[in-house]
Order: C-alpha cells, then sequence, then structure tokens
C-alpha cells in the first residue's frame, strides 16, 4: 500500500520561506552591527576634530598673550628710558644754573667751589672767590689734614653730581662732622642742603642753608643760601614767611641771579595770591 506524499509537498513552500526569513535574518544582523560600528567612528572622528580645533584656538590665545606682553615690555622699557633721560636733563640743567650762579655772584663752580677761611664761625671772614682752596702754613700734619678734607668734599661732591642724593647728603653730613669748622664747610652745609632740597625734604633743606646765613654771613654762598630758604618756605607752603624771605633776597643782593630769582618766585606767589 502506497503512504501518500501530498502533505508533505504540500509544507515546502513553508518550509523554504522559513530558510529564506533565517538566511536574511542572518544577513541583516551584520549590516546593522557595522553601521553602528561606523557611527562610533565618525563621532570619535569629529571628537577629535573638535579638541583639535580648541587646540588651536588656546594657542592662538596664547600666541596673542605673548605678543601682547612683549609689546607691554617694550613700552616699559621705553617709559623707564624716558624717565631716567629726564631726571639725568633736570639734574644737569639744575647744576649748570647753580653753577652760573656761583659765578655770576664771584663765588667758584660747583666742581670747583670757592673756599672758605679756616676758622671758627664766630670768626667767620670775606671771601675772595677764588677757586684755589685757602693755603695752609704749617707742619706736614697740617698740610696732610687739608689735602684730606678737601679729597672728602669732592668725593662727597662726585656723589651728589650722580645724582644720588640720599648718598650725597650722607656723605656731606659725615664731612661736616669731620670737619666742622674747615676751608669746606660752608659749601658743604650748602650741599648739603641742596641734597635735601631736590628731594623735597624742604624742612631739612632749610635748616642748613640757615645754618650757613648764621655761621657764614659773608659767604659767597649766602644769596644762594637765602634764596633757597625762601624756596624751602615756599615748598612747605608758608607762604607770607617765603615772600618775606625772598623780599630779603632782593633787599640785600640786589641785581645778582639770586635776587632775580627771588623776584620772579615773589611775582609768582602773588598772582596765585590774586587767582
Amino acid at each position: 500500500m502506497n503512504t501518500p506524499r501530498i502533505p508533505l509537498l504540500a509544507g515546502a513552500p513553508l518550509l523554504g520561506a522559513l530558510l529564506l526569513g533565517a538566511l536574511s535574518l542572518a544577513t541583516a544582523l551584520p549590516a546593522t552591527a557595522q553601521r553602528a560600528s561606523l557611527a562610533e567612528r565618525v563621532a570619535a572622528l569629529e571628537q577629535q576634530a573638535a579638541n583639535h580645533q580648541g587646540n588651536v584656538d588656546l594657542l592662538n590665545q596664547v600666541t596673542a598673550l605673548k605678543a601682547e606682553v612683549q609689546a607691554l615690555r617694550a613700552q616699559l622699557e621705553e617709559l623707564q628710558h624716558q624717565q631716567q633721560q629726564w631726571r639725568d636733563s633736570s639734574r644737569n640743567q639744575y647744576l649748570d644754573l647753580d653753577g652760573r650762579l656761583n659765578r655770576l655772584e664771584g663765588g667758584a663752580p660747583p666742581a670747583t667751589p670757592a673756599a672758605a677761611p679756616a676758622t671758627t664761625p664766630a670768626a667767620a671772614k670775606p671771601v675772595t672767590g677764588s677757586e684755589r682752596p685757602p693755603a695752609v702754613h704749617g707742619d706736614a700734619g697740617t698740610l696732610a689734614r687739608g689735602e684730606g678734607e678737601r679729597a672728602a668734599y669732592e668725593a662727597a661732591f662726585e656723589v651728589l653730581k650722580a645724582g644720588r642724593y640720599a648718598d650725597s647728603a650722607q656723605a656731606f653730613q659725615d664731612f661736616l662732622q669731620r670737619y666742622p669748622g674747615g676751608a669746606w664747610a660752608p659749601n658743604a652745609l650748602y650741599w648739603l642742603g641742596e641734597s635735601y632740597y631736590v628731594t623735597q625734604n624742604y624742612a631739612l633743606a632749610q635748616q642748613q642753608f640757615q645754618a650757613l646765613l648764621d655761621r657764614y654771613p659773608t659767604h659767597d654762598k649766602a644769596p644762594g643760601a637765602l634764596l633757597k630758604v625762601g624756596l624751602s618756605q615756599y615748598g612747605l607752603r608758608q607762604l607770607e614767611a617765603a615772600e618775606a624771605t625772598l623780599a630779603q633776597v632782593l633787599q640785600r643782593y640786589p641785581g645778582t641771579d639770586a635776587a632775580r630769582t627771588a623776584d620772579d618766585r615773589l611775582h609768582a606767589i602773588r598772582l596765585n595770591a590774586l587767582r
């Protein structure tokens, strides 16, 4: 007896469909995984590109900051140079003006100041205005002390000319302690006052100029000292006292450069008072 095969034949198409579906599923899964892998790689590349651009921007900012710092340094160096030039010019103009003032008044230039008699302050005598220091006669020890005094004075004056005003003040103080009644003491008092005046220590400056006037009233630096007393008072805003002192310069030393400077300052004070 033959077994019928119709059911098997009827189920063949269904089996084929199942096989085709399984095959399609098997082929579809790797494609999906491949697409996911490509997306990750693209995302990673985009992140790297973003990081690279950030590094480029940061490098550009650092470069710009470096250039700005270099420009600021150049400006600072230029300002420092200009400031030093201004200081040197002001110092040279001041010393030149004071030197001309001394020459016009019959005194010696600042580099070779006039000498005062080697006497005590109470017995001070007028000086001749000679550029040479006073002659000292006697034993070798006396002569040696005179040379030492002059060398100490010139050393202090060199410090002043270099613009080291605090150091020059100390140097002239040391000189006056060693040679309080020496031939160069009046000049040392004057330049000690100037060391203070240039740095706007007007009270200390006034004390030194007044000490010169009190101890050496006939010295050739007396006109300049009286003028600087008035200018120191003006710097301290003691206007009435400054006016009175400057007027004394005009009365005591008419026709001198000190008197002309005093007259100019008096006019300035009075004009300011009218405003």
